[in-house]
């Protein structure tokens, strides 16, 4: 849950997992989720995004898209 709707935990992850997280998702989605990865990793631009990532080095970065 995001800290903007009183959550706590922090998860670390990669910069471009987290920008591609909030690219896909809005806060309040995030916390509709609640932190369920499953449910993450089953929406359709995760799992693209996933994908793609799966062969990339640990220090890869790149631009992330916007939601329109």
């Amino acid at each position: 849950m995001p800290k903007s709707r009183g959550g706590r935990m922090t998860v670390a992850l990669h910069p471009i997992c987290h920008r591609t997280l909030h690219a896909t998702f809005t806060n309040r989605q995030l916390a509709n989720l609640g932190g369920d990865r499953i449910a993450i990793a089953d929406h359709p631009e995760m799992i693209r995004f996933l994908d793609w990532i799966a062969n990339k080095p640990p220090d890869f970065h790149a631009p992330t898209r916007r939601k329109c």
